[in-house]
């Protein structure tokens, strides 16, 4: 091969290379720049997570809080993120068409989910749980033979309790509902026996006829969610992350709303 062909070779290459590392960049944070405003899909129907207020339109909670923080952090203007209210249904493929940047909504990291999606470090950690009617004398999930567990649809809640009936010899049924409203009006009006989630997504859904058991199930670790193609993203959001868990930011949100 000449020297020519040689040089017009490396050449290639290296254009091929400031290509990619320019494609890289513009999936990244400039890409949030371009379009001028942070794209979050976050919960609408979590109370101290993340809530919609339908008399003002504001959103509020601690992953709401979040966004703002990266908004600040691209922007440097808190007030430049606009939401977009998904389910544990529509998170995913509201991702993956780029409708939203990141999602910031009880996303549970699994080992499965992370062949499809990029999750941060995690920001908190609960586990499934179970609210019941109080005067159903459903105490923990040995008492629930024969009864159905009101679910969301794609949660990893019905994989949980399900492991754990199995273990424990009773036999339960499942409903998957859109929402956790929904779930809960099915349990007060007798359509199901337990709503079962996150038990710090239950204590928003507790009132005067509603309990909540002491059963915890499968360890539940929430991360922003961005992906998967987007790697410069990813190691932005998870550079953040980690700080925020370093510095106590995280910690103090969690104190903030309680959870």
């Amino acid at each position: 091969m000449t020297i020519k062909k040689l040089l017009t070779l490396a050449l290639s290459v290296a254009m091929l290379f400031a290509l990619a590392s320019c494609g890289s960049e513009n999936e990244g944070v400039q890409a949030i720049k371009d379009h001028g405003v942070l794209k979050i899909g976050c919960k609408e129907d979590v109370p101290n997570f993340g809530i919609l207020d339908p008399q003002t339109g504001e959103h509020s909670g601690m992953e709401i809080d979040l966004a703002h923080m990266f908004a600040k952090e691209i922007f440097g203007d808190e007030s430049k993120v606009s939401f977009q209210g998904v389910t544990a249904k529509t998170r995913g493929p509201l991702l993956d068409n780029g409708d939203v940047d990141m999602i910031i909504a009880t996303f549970t990291i699994t080992e499965e989910r992370k062949l499809t999606y990029n999750f941060s470090d995690p920001y908190y950690e609960d586990a499934v749980g179970m609210l019941v009617r109080k005067d159903d004398g459903i105490n923990s999930l040995a008492d629930c033979n024969g009864k159905v567990i009101g679910v969301a649809q794609s949660a990893t809640s019905r994989d949980a309790l399900q492991a754990a009936a199995t273990k424990l010899g009773v036999s339960v049924t499942f409903k998957e509902f859109g929402t956790y409203p929904e779930i809960q009006a099915a349990l007060q009006a007798g359509n199901v026996d337990v709503f079962s989630v996150d038990r710090s997504i239950l204590r928003g859904y507790l009132s005067n006829d509603l309990t909540l058991t002491e059963d915890k199930f499968s360890p539940q670790k929430y991360g922003v969610t961005t992906k998967l193609s987007n790697k410069t993203l990813a190691t932005y959001v998870n550079d953040l992350i980690k700080k925020w868990n370093g510095d106590g930011t995280i910690a103090f949100l969690v104190g903030k709303y309680n959870l």
